[in-house]
């Protein structure tokens, strides 16, 4: 019996990507290691042992990955609207949940740093916005196929109408997750979809127009702030809400709204005392808010220096660039685009919370994937993990090849 559950093992293991697997490994080994010293060397956080609970996720990380590759991805993808419409409900319950439900600090919905995003479950908190992109992920990618099996005589109305349906899919989404309020996230879901748009095979004349939106918008904003001062903070930071305009204030002014800038000069204090070589483990002293979440990378180049920061930096960008390889391989269309969203969503993240660790971008709640501590941010990042291990499984021959099914 023992040796029929060890060749089990063997096989299931087989399946996962050695590469990826030893490049979480040693991401979970420094995000367990420099959350402990977070929170030992500051009270604020508590007597819990965050660092211990991050391994435990990590356990339970590895065992979801386990499972789910070995689930032919066609099941995936046949339940994409099950798994879409559940988050949906949950993100609308957290949306729909009223005030004297949320400010109770033992409640299961309850406000936390401004935002209704969770559900406190007993030893865990679960943030549908986060499985969500691994929802969105799935159901984006497959009425792409489905739009181009349909329409295999490509023209502007066609692609105009894909443009229309994946909108309608990520408005509900996006103004739930944006009403918590959680701009940071709706943003990743934006990347998430840039790509696959990109690879979707709509016209080129589209993609211009569309990636001329944004810098059009920038170009505007930039012009206003140098030149229409005025305008700029009556008509564009006035028509924000006042928590956004803090962070905006706080990241282009951090010496001017102190308030607002609190958080930000904090980690830059605390990567520069960090140097070339760090203070050393527990050797962190610049007590920063979130440090054990969002700002993670402070301790780390607290504690590690430049030396430290940039070997994490090696280890993110090396798993980026193996999901780059397995997507660069894939057979199909729609397994490429799954692959190329899951790449650009960790190097959007990776570049987004570094940046505003060091004040170079505005904080915007985004964390550090692998390294901050969480269960719904780690779980759903390996959900994602386990789409391209499919995604080579499906070239190594693991499982036979199929096509999306209605």
């Amino acid at each position: 019996m023992y040796i029929g559950i060890v060749n089990k093992l063997l096989e299931m293991l087989r399946k996962l990507d050695k590469y990826l697997v030893i490049n979480i490994a040693l991401l979970g080994i420094v995000s367990s290691v420099f959350i402990h010293s977070t929170v030992t060397v500051f009270p604020q956080y508590g007597v819990s042992n965050h660092g211990m609970k991050q391994a435990i996720f990590y356990v339970i990380s590895f065992m979801v990955l386990l499972i789910m590759t070995n689930v032919d991805f066609s099941i995936w993808m046949k339940f994409r609207w099950y798994i879409y419409t559940l988050f949906l409900v949950l993100l609308l319950i957290l949306f729909l949940a009223p005030a004297s439900m949320t400010s109770n600090p033992n409640g299961i919905i309850r406000e936390v740093n401004a935002a209704v995003s969770w559900f406190f479950l007993p030893g865990f908190a679960l943030q549908p916005s986060e499985f969500m992109k691994f929802a969105l992920i799935l159901v984006f990618a497959a009425e792409i196929e489905k739009h181009n099996k349909k329409y295999s005589m490509q023209d502007m109305k066609t692609d105009v109408w894909l443009l229309i349906k994946l909108f309608i899919i990520l408005a509900p989404v996006a103004f739930l997750v944006y009403k918590q309020p959680d701009t940071g996230m709706v943003v990743l879901y934006l990347a998430i979809l840039a790509p696959m748009i990109y690879l979707s095979g709509i016209q080129r004349k589209i993609l211009i127009f569309f990636a001329a939106i944004p810098t059009a918008i920038i170009g505007f904003v930039v012009t206003c702030y140098f030149f229409f001062h005025d305008f700029y903070q009556e008509k564009l930071l006035g028509s924000l809400s006042g928590h956004q305009i803090s962070r905006i204030n706080g990241w282009l002014h951090p010496f001017e709204f102190l308030d607002s800038s609190y958080q930000t000069r904090l980690g830059i204090m605390a990567i520069g005392t960090g140097q070339f070589e760090g203070k050393g483990y527990l050797g962190n002293t610049v007590y920063t808010p979130e440090k054990h979440t969002d700002f993670i990378f402070t301790t780390i180049a607290e504690e590690m220096g430049f030396l430290g920061g940039a070997f994490v930096l090696v280890l993110m960008f090396s798993l980026i660039y193996r999901i780059i390889l397995i997507t660069m391989q894939a057979e199909t269309r729609m397994s490429a685009m799954i692959g190329a969203s899951i790449a650009t969503l960790f190097a959007f993240q990776i570049f987004q919370n570094i940046g505003m660790t060091m004040g170079l971008l505005p904080v915007t709640g985004i964390t550090l994937p692998f390294i901050s501590y969480g269960g719904s941010s780690l779980i759903s990042n390996i959900m994602l993990i386990s789409l391209v291990c499919l995604i080579k499984q499906s070239y190594d021959g693991l499982f036979f090849k199929s096509d999306t099914k209605e």
